[in-house]
């Protein structure tokens, strides 16, 4: 049975940023179930948002930006905590080699992204995800406190007392769960994008760690917000593309086919608008047009400057046959960011003792109903070294679990479904359901008869921890679809990026709503000190 002191569940930037700042603290476990490169963070093209030019940016105005894209439901002291430690945390990425862009005289290339009010997101070209994610794993390989596992699978979170204290792990050649123990377990296992048709994530993204965690009993915030980007490449017979928002922020213009520009009748800010506006007008032009898809245009910009900022997107495209230098680009929006998620203190600590979060599987109340671009690499690194704070503050780590340990893993139904053609099929039905019934614009019949839907599958599903990774993906996804399901119905009005047309407006009292084992329904907790007044955005000059 492996033992640590430290056991985290995802390799993506919090993960990694959590486990080489916990390795001087003792022996850390750290399990990807696939290759540890592949996450949501690698795919990142955009950036991290970070106050580095205190000559044109504040704190301040950064903060304001975060709560406008929130739509009045951030917590503010969360959002004023996470923002002032930006510069600190942008710092230690540049310690750990990450290699952000430089301009001629040394200082920080900033780029600018929808709902900013000024250039602060820092980058490496179109693939900052991935030159930290490289970096991180590079730093990681040679600490010989941290031991790395691909190809592994959590499929339970493991209770003593009343504290969690290890978890189920399935290896690649089995079916059968084994027992590995530690002081304290950090989820840091991304977001549920995979619940939909269409999405910029990655296949790992399913939402592993908000499944583990509600099983276990943590309380889940809010998971009805998903971001939906705006701009992936239209391309029906291949994999989602996504086309940064970094291209609207250097002059790139959305387009209908025939050439005309729409984004300034739904907001003053047109191609800068936060994410949810974006997403939600090229839907109503897509539906109301009848469009397939709408065109994303850079082309009246120096094509030498588009080249050497987005090599990396102008090569994929090319790829495909686009030319962005020359001609518009298909677009279509795709569920890209899941904006809710465990309940956590400014610790990262769960409602779970001895279970923490970080990332976009965390809810820190940063994000509110909609996150401002690039803020999620901010989130992951100041989670992370939230969580060593913490850890690292304690009189002495929690006991080690007793060795001697005879408990089997959760099981409920004694006979899932275990054919992978059949897996698959049933993934794709609640893809499609959810695309369709918990998309970018929602109703309540739609949703309650989706919920109905995959309460019928749960039986055909079954609940067990073993089998395989393919089962347990589709176990977890069709349990956090009914969670996603459940809040959005409960939330009985539109905010960020969760609109229902049946609920149209806004309330006056801003409120998470919670989800969690023990309560047969969601309920809402109100949120201290928030904008009450914030309906979409605020708008700035």
């Amino acid at each position: 049975m492996p033992a640590f002191d430290f056991l985290i569940i995802g390799s993506g930037a919090a993960g990694l940023s959590t486990a080489l700042g916990l390795a001087r603290l003792g022996s850390v476990g750290i399990l990807s179930k696939d290759q540890a490169a592949i996450s949501a963070s690698d795919w990142a093209q955009g950036g991290m948002a970070a106050v580095m030019d205190f000559t044109r940016d504040s704190i301040t105005m950064h903060v304001e930006d975060t709560l406008g894209a929130g739509a009045g439901l951030c917590h503010p002291a969360a959002v004023s905590r996470i923002i002032r430690a930006g510069p600190a945390a942008a710092q230690q990425l540049i310690n750990w080699g990450v290699p952000f862009d430089q301009q001629a005289h040394g200082e920080w290339h900033l780029t600018r992204e929808g709902g900013h009010r000024v250039r602060r997101v820092l980058h490496r070209a179109d693939t900052t995800g991935h030159a930290i994610e490289s970096t991180l794993l590079a730093q990681l390989r040679q600490h010989p406190e941290i031991r790395l596992m691909e190809n592994h699978f959590v499929t339970d979170l493991w209770l003593q007392n009343g504290s969690c204290q290890g978890a189920w792990v399935l290896g690649k050649e089995s079916s059968m769960p084994e027992l590995w123990t530690a002081r304290a377990v950090i989820l840091a296992s991304g977001g549920a994008g995979q619940l939909y048709l269409h999405t910029s994530n990655p296949l790992v993204a399913t939402g592993d760690g908000l499944a583990l965690a509600y099983r276990a009993g943590a309380e889940i915030a809010n998971l009805e917000f998903i971001q939906f980007h705006p701009t992936t490449l239209y391309d029906p017979d291949n994999t989602p593309f996504l086309l940064s928002e970094a291209l609207r922020g250097e002059g790139a213009l959305l387009r209908l086919p025939d050439g005309r520009t729409f984004l300034e009748q739904y907001d003053p800010r047109a191609e800068l608008a936060p994410r949810d506006i974006v997403a939600r007008a090229i839907d109503a032009e897509m539906k109301k047009n009848q469009l397939a898809y709408v065109t994303l245009d850079i082309s009246a910009q120096p094509s030498e400057r588009v080249r050497q900022h987005f090599p990396a997107i102008y090569a994929h495209c090319l790829e495909r046959g686009h030319d962005l230098t020359r001609e518009p680009i298909p677009v279509v929006p795709a569920a890209h960011y899941t904006c809710g998620g465990i309940v956590v203190d400014q610790s990262g600590r769960s409602t779970v003792p001895g279970l923490f979060a970080a990332g976009e599987v965390s809810s820190t109340g940063l994000h509110g109903a909609n996150r401002l671009a690039s803020n999620s690499l901010l989130e992951c690194v100041v989670g992370a070294a939230g969580i060593v704070e913490a850890l690292e503050g304690l009189a002495q780590l929690p006991e080690k679990p007793d060795g001697n340990l005879h408990s089997c893993p959760p099981s409920t139904v004694h006979d899932p479904i275990i054919h992978r053609d059949h897996i698959e099929t049933l993934r794709h039905d609640i893809q499609n359901l959810m695309w369709q019934s918990g998309g970018i614009i929602r109703n309540d019949r739609d949703m309650e008869q989706a919920i109905d839907h995959l309460e019928s599958m749960r039986t055909r599903i079954g609940d067990v921890s073993g089998v395989s990774r393919a089962y347990q993906e589709l176990r977890n996804m069709r349990q956090n679809a009914e969670i996603l399901l459940r809040s959005a119905l409960f939330r009985r009005e539109s905010r960020g990026c969760h609109y229902n047309s049946d609920h149209p407006d806004n309330h006056n009292n801003p409120q998470d709503m919670i989800s969690q084992r023990d309560q047969e329904q969601p309920y809402a907790r109100p949120i201290p000190a928030a904008d009450a007044d914030a309906t979409s955005a605020r708008h700035h000059p």
